[in-house]
């Protein structure tokens, strides 16, 4: 949740990233480890989990990956989730 809530706003979060644009072409893996404060392994753990899920898509230029959030996808996820919230409390 946390990574998601970041790069929700990566223009307050990340603005200093040189590297490419945060808010246009996604947040560098660096960039959100040291954010996150843990170890290169488990930012990448985290960070492979929410791809996966297709909360965020990763993109790589030259040496570095940066990833930006899927906003159709977070959607899409949270209406089915109110819609199955919905559905079991009508049960």
């Amino acid at each position: 949740m946390q990574v998601l809530r970041l790069l929700a706003e990566p223009e307050r979060h990340f603005g200093h990233q040189w590297s490419a644009d945060a808010v246009e072409f996604g947040v560098c893996m660096t960039m959100i480890t040291e954010e996150l404060g843990v170890a290169q392994p488990t930012a990448s753990k985290h960070l492979d989990i929410l791809k996966q899920a297709g909360f965020i898509t990763v993109r790589r230029h030259q040496k570095r990956s940066y990833c930006k959030r899927d906003e159709q996808a977070i959607t899409n996820y949270l209406n089915w989730l109110q819609q199955e919230l919905s559905l079991q409390s009508e049960s």
